[in-house]
């Protein structure tokens, strides 16, 4: 494809997936300000991490030629303090590992994916001892709460607690759907990325369905096909990549340290709309 197609192919996916982020943005007060900001620090890091010159050390006249910026944002960008992971990525991570050891670990299903009903603490299987193995030494009494709050778990008459759903989901409009935006979009991003650059001896895996002539009336037997399927399937991926973690066991043997996933996702849109952002 000659460059001019390109650069215009570009331009349209970019604007494409420019609007339902910046829709986001104008929800939460983020004006245009902000995000050139966010722009800025996203080209300066890039272009530090991934666009050196083999055997030379990266600098910031070279970085200011390749993203526009001058010399003086760049240095001033580069000074600032790094990101951390976010908290709420963190507790996300801890309460789903928690569910997991629930739905796949032996010792605490009563047959197989029927999981035990577990007191907080005291004997053993517990609670409190699930949290321990899975979770490191976060409180089990956080988990608890986190986990009662999005209707996962629940106590019965003898106090015990009864696991409801077999994935830990965040309660809608809690941070840690906020902070997906950047890790599952992310990630789509990445891998489209070592697709169209050809950055690996095989394209990843990237697929989708899509019918621009659906009644409304069907969407929702849609929605819950996709929850009765996908949830399945995710498990079934979740249960492989555990046996190949090191840190949910310890005995894997390899070397490197790759993070990888498999992520599914339902989307609607209004023809009309679609067609008007063509």
């Amino acid at each position: 494809m000659p460059e001019g197609d390109m650069q215009t192919a570009l331009a349209r996916a970019v604007l494409r997936l420019l609007k339902p982020l910046v829709r986001i943005l104008l929800r939460h007060g983020v004006a245009f300000g902000g995000f050139t900001d966010l722009a800025k620090r996203a080209y300066v890091e890039v272009a530090f991490e991934a666009f050196d010159v083999k055997g030379r050390k990266q600098t910031d006249s070279r970085v200011a030629t390749i993203t526009g910026l001058s010399r003086k944002e760049v240095k001033r960008i580069k000074e600032l303090p790094d990101e951390q992971d976010s908290e709420a990525i963190i507790r996300y991570n801890r309460a789903a590992r928690v569910v997991f050891g629930w739905v796949h670990d032996a010792r605490y299903q009563v047959e197989e994916n029927v999981s035990r009903d577990l007191p907080f603490d005291g004997s053993d299987p517990s609670f409190s001892s699930l949290v321990k193995e899975y979770s490191g030494d976060v409180p089990p009494r956080a988990i608890l709460d986190e986990l009662l709050q999005v209707g996962v778990v629940a106590r019965d008459a003898q106090d015990n607690i009864q696991l409801l759903k077999r994935a830990y989901i965040p309660s809608t409009g809690k941070v840690e759907l906020m902070a997906f935006l950047g890790t599952d979009v992310g990630g789509l991003l990445k891998t489209m990325d070592h697709n169209i650059h050809e950055l690996g001896p095989e394209p990843y895996f990237q697929r989708k369905v899509y019918y621009d002539n659906i009644p409304e009336q069907t969407l929702q037997q849609l929605r819950t096909m996709v929850r009765d399927k996908g949830q399945p399937m995710l498990e079934e991926f979740d249960k492989w990549l555990s046996q190949h973690d090191r840190d949910v066991n310890p005995e894997v043997k390899g070397t490197g340290r790759k993070g990888a996933g498999i992520g599914i996702y339902y989307f609607e849109t209004d023809v009309e709309d679609e067609e008007s952002n063509s």
